[in-house]
């Protein structure tokens, strides 16, 4: 901590913080992104389904909300995480393409990061894996594109 002081002359005190926390880089960094990803799937993996649970919701204001929705359930979080962010816009985009399925594809990708982070674990590059799930949705499109074409003939 110290003390300065702005061009007019009032003092202010700076605070040394930044020097205790520690940014994390590489794989470790990675890891801890795939960890929040694959924590909001759990939360949602849950509400998924015929049996699916209802989740109860609180906003800081008091309001409660009980829903097994996916969009509402991320709509509400407040979320601060770079990796879960993009989750939530994922649904978003969903809701808004679709109107439903949510929840699915917040699963899948947590389903995806999982296997991600067991191929980063083995050694694999992060480009490669990124590169090996591109390959896999070419495939997975032709074959929709050729069964689409089959049940129309």
């Amino acid at each position: 901590m110290a003390l300065a002081f702005d061009e007019y002359g009032r003092p202010f005190i700076i605070l040394k913080e930044q020097e205790q926390k520690t940014m994390i880089r590489g794989l470790e960094a990675q890891k801890a992104n795939i960890s929040a990803g694959k924590a909001i799937a759990r939360i949602l993996r849950t509400s998924l389904g015929p049996k699916g649970m209802d989740k109860m919701l609180q906003s800081p204001d008091g309001d409660i909300t009980i829903t097994n929705d996916g969009a509402t359930i991320l709509e509400q979080m407040d979320v601060d995480n770079q990796i879960v962010k993009l989750m939530v816009e994922l649904s978003q985009s969903q809701d808004y393409e679709i109107g439903d399925g949510t929840t699915g594809v917040v699963v899948m990708a947590g389903a995806l990061l999982e296997q991600a982070e067991q191929l980063l674990e083995r050694g694999i590059h992060p480009i490669r894996i990124a590169e090996g799930y591109e390959m896999a949705s070419r495939i997975a499109v032709e074959h929709l594109e050729i069964g689409t074409y089959i049940s129309e003939v």
